[in-house]
């Protein structure tokens, strides 16, 4: 059987190539959420930068709280309009009958495949050295499918939801990935010691898949001790593919491993749209106290938005956003205090503005 292609995953991971943007190509409008606490300040630090590049996109601005019922039916229609969405973070409550926004848009979106690069930045001190993980989530089943309800007075049931489809679907995106990426290993995170149907079908369907690409190592690891082997020997890992509550623990450990959330990127594809924003969680979308000090960290944000500007084909903005980016970092005189310094997000700004070729 003829392998499936991705179109939008081989847009959105595609490597640089000699040929030359510039801010004569037909610009793209990209749908942008600042979203809740920090997510305007970070977005805003974004809108500076593509300013200051003079990046072929234009910005469609919606503003969506983590608070709503839902997502407003024109943001979404501006979303499938544009076909890519630059996204802050959106709180969602704890508890209560409010559902999370972002699971809404993933499965209303179709986003199944969330992507998180872990990657360890020169200059920025981390206890493993060489960490270089991609985290690819299954991003519209599992415990995530949102469906719960109480059987009697003090007994929830809430329901994990595994399919074949969404399951091989997943895998396969993890193994083209791997493949254009010229990637050597991809592990599947599961607990199939404990829950044999629902991960045992998820490890079927990636055991599937895998033996259509036999020039890929492929292994399988029982998620608690990924954990483990994550916090001691991260650098064993290269493309892991999980269910989805797995892959939003998993690609957090990872984060954390190579400099924390503040500084990886990411994005949740679709077949047709892409959304991306600050890979792993943002725990600190609603920290006052970092928003009245403006201190956040815009860094997440600059190089998920270098991703999406790889995804609508202009490599070479990506290629000078990403430089600028690392060269900050790597000098050491403007970091927030995330990642050790004491700089404001601005101050951040202005530097990687500095430094752009």
């Amino acid at each position: 059987m003829a392998r499936k292609s991705f179109p939008i995953l081989k847009q959105l991971i595609q490597q640089s190539t000699n040929r030359c943007f510039t801010s004569s190509a037909s610009p793209r409008a990209v749908t942008l959420i600042p979203g809740d606490g920090i997510g305007p300040l970070v977005t805003d630090s974004v809108e500076q930068v593509m300013q200051a590049m003079k990046a072929p996109v234009y910005f469609e601005r919606y503003e969506v709280r983590g608070d709503m019922k839902c997502i407003p039916e024109e943001v979404i229609d501006s979303i499938k309009k544009n076909k890519v969405c630059l996204k802050g973070g959106l709180k969602t409550p704890v508890g209560g009958g409010v559902s999370s926004l972002n699971v809404q848009m993933r499965k209303e979106l179709d986003l199944y495949a969330s992507i998180v690069h872990c990657f360890t930045l020169p200059g920025l001190p981390t206890r493993h050295e060489d960490v270089d993980i991609v985290v690819i989530r299954e991003n519209t089943e599992g415990e995530y499918s949102g469906l719960e309800h109480e059987v009697v007075p003090g007994v929830v049931e809430s329901l994990k939801v595994i399919t074949k489809y969404c399951s091989e679907r997943i895998a396969k995106f993890a193994f083209e990935y791997a493949d254009v990426n010229k990637r050597k290993k991809v592990t599947a995170v599961h607990k199939a010691n404990i829950m044999k149907l629902a991960d045992g079908l998820f490890l079927e369907s990636c055991r599937e898949i895998a033996a259509k690409y036999p020039e890929i190592q492929y292994e399988e690891i029982i998620v608690d001790n990924c954990c483990m082997q994550l916090v001691s020997r991260p650098e064993q890992f290269d493309v892991m593919v999980t269910p989805n509550l797995y892959g939003n623990l998993i690609a957090n450990t990872a984060a954390g491993i190579a400099g924390g959330t503040g500084v990886m990127p990411g994005g949740n594809v679709g077949t047709d749209q892409a959304v991306f924003e600050q890979g792993a969680s943002a725990g600190n979308v609603g920290n006052e106290k970092i928003l009245k000090l403006k201190k956040a960290n815009p860094v997440a944000l600059l190089l998920s938005s270098a991703m999406m500007l790889r995804h609508l084909e202009f490599p070479s903005f990506a290629d000078r956003l990403e430089t600028a980016v690392r060269h900050v970092i790597e000098e050491g005189k403007f970091r927030t205090k995330d990642v050790g310094g004491d700089s404001t997000t601005q101050e951040v700004v202005d530097a990687i503005i500095a430094a752009l070729d």
